[in-house]
């Protein structure tokens, strides 16, 4: 069962014993956590918006929907839940199983002046999947339209509905021997739709970064009508229709199908640690290996406090997990060549045999956002943020990062940051850094704290030269940053398209643009 408050299943989460162990890191926190909210407990506000008859059937306002509809998945969204603070969940939630299904919506919630928030897994932790106007406002839930409806295996490309989750995807594509190999962290929780919509990262760490990398063709449902993209390996007539959409986070349509290329599913794999004695000897081999045309799939670096955190090191070592793989031949000759670069800059490779790191670091990875909520519920401040930059800022907006972000805290929460960083992805131009910050809050307080922390955060990245973000989307948390970053020519452009395509402004009013 999905939690309705925080991340991923009610079986997985946080016991409470393990809260108070874990909030045993950080001085001055509670004794005790926050309990778990009821459902039965919530009174939420009577929907303002009731569905036409023909529409009844796919919509629901039960107090279940409404709330797990209510916010996404970030920080913020975790601590209001848990204190039953869902001052403005949505009306209706609608379960559309077909096209017309949603084109029928759109109409009605253009007559009713009714916002239209987009939903795949719910998984956004930049406040994507939550409305903050005043409208009444509809969570369009796509779940119900979750199948492959094409394989083409000698092109060796996929037709997928919007709505089909990580899991389900390739529970269809095993039986063909294929895989997309498309692996965010939220993987079980989120929807090709969003991967879509969000220009979400996934498993390669080169080469494949992006869902973007991927696409063939998409379909999406605007207002105004549907674009269909053709379907071709590669093209050069004009802007890309596709990329037009991609990242464009709900505000100009609904993405309700695509064509992605897949893969024949890997058989061989390797993997390696590698030990550095600091981050920035680290940054050099990664630079190294990824300027070489090596591609490995993996290729994380951690810092000493990351790989401590996470189980892959005790010793202060920053370390990198390397890994490769294919469908077709033998990767270990190049996961020794990657290696033995890493060991010209300093590197100390673990034993090829029972490498405890790669696996340590694996498991914490995948467990990190059900830990998050335990250290939410005992009033920890606990953020994370990405972003990626040129090869020749990294080690200097590490630096500063850690800096300006740690004596925020400091300011904010009068007690000192647990501050940490990996790298997520590579690019022979750059890596793209991924910041963790713990610190003790205060209860009643988490949000305002946070609140400061995450600007503060925002601004350094923007001031150093660095994205806003490389994989978590805009939503409404970003855009203050995000619209510092766009050029103003782009900014006037999208906002014209959006009054052309959603004429009525509906379409997840107050994401990308005001």
């Amino acid at each position: 069962m999905r939690s309705w408050w925080g991340w991923g299943t009610v079986d997985q989460a946080v016991s409470d014993d393990e809260c108070v162990q874990l909030a045993g890191q950080l001085p001055g926190l509670p004794d005790k956590p926050v309990p778990v909210p009821d459902l039965a407990d919530l009174d939420l506000r009577v929907p303002r918006s009731e569905p036409p008859a023909g529409l009844a059937p796919l919509c629901s306002t039960t107090t279940a929907d409404r709330a797990s509809h209510a916010y996404g998945k970030a920080y913020r969204d975790v601590v209001r839940a848990l204190v039953g603070d869902l001052a403005n969940p949505p009306d209706v939630v609608a379960y559309p199983r077909a096209e017309h299904d949603i084109a029928a919506i759109l109409d009605w919630a253009a007559d009713a002046d009714m916002a239209v928030v987009p939903y795949g897994g719910g998984s956004s932790v930049v406040g994507g999947v939550e409305y903050r106007g005043e409208r009444p406002w509809l969570s369009l839930d796509l779940s119900a339209m979750d199948r492959v409806l094409d394989v083409d295996t000698t092109s060796r490309a996929i037709r997928v509905q919007a709505g089909t989750l990580g899991p389900t995807l390739e529970d269809q594509l095993r039986p063909h021997g294929l895989t997309l190999r498309h692996f965010p962290q939220s993987f079980e929780f989120s929807s090709v739709g969003g991967w879509l919509a969000t220009r979400a990262g996934g498993h390669y760490a080169t080469l494949h970064t992006h869902i973007d990398d991927f696409v063939e063709s998409m379909r999406v449902l605007t207002p105004t009508g549907v674009s269909q993209s053709l379907r071709v390996p590669g093209s050069g007539a004009g802007p890309s229709p596709d990329r037009f959409f991609l990242g464009s986070e709900g505000i100009l349509g609904v993405i309700t199908e695509a064509w992605l290329r897949v893969q024949d599913r890997p058989v061989h794999k390797a993997s390696r640690a590698v030990s550095f004695p600091s981050f920035p000897d680290g940054l050099h081999a990664v630079r190294t290996i990824v300027q070489s045309g090596l591609n490995p799939a993996n290729c994380r670096l951690l810092d000493a406090g990351e790989a401590a955190l996470s189980g892959a090191s005790t010793d202060g070592s920053s370390v990198l997990v390397l890994g490769f793989e294919s469908a077709h031949f033998r990767v270990t000759s190049q996961l020794d060549a990657a290696v033995d670069l890493a060991r010209d800059h300093g590197g100390t490779p673990a034993e090829p045999s029972g490498d405890d790191a790669v696996g340590s670091w694996r498991s914490a990875f995948l467990r990190m956002p059900y830990l998050r909520d335990g250290m939410a519920r005992m009033s920890a401040i606990v953020e994370t943020f990405e972003t990626a930059c040129t090869w020749d800022k990294a080690i200097e907006l590490y630096e500063t990062v850690r800096t300006d972000v740690g004596a925020a805290v400091q300011r904010v929460t009068g007690s000192p940051a647990m501050i940490n960083c990996r790298l997520t992805h590579v690019y022979p131009d750059g890596p793209a850094p991924y910041f963790t910050v713990i610190a003790a809050g205060t209860r009643g307080s988490e949000l305002t704290m946070w609140d400061e922390i995450k600007a503060a955060a925002s601004d350094a990245l923007l001031t150093n030269g660095a994205t806003i973000t490389h994989h978590h989307a805009i939503g409404r948390d970003h855009r203050p940053w995000y619209q510092r970053q766009r050029p103003d020519p782009f900014a006037a452009a999208l906002a014209g398209a959006k009054s052309v395509l959603d004429p009525a402004g509906v379409m997840n009013p107050g994401v990308l643009l005001e």
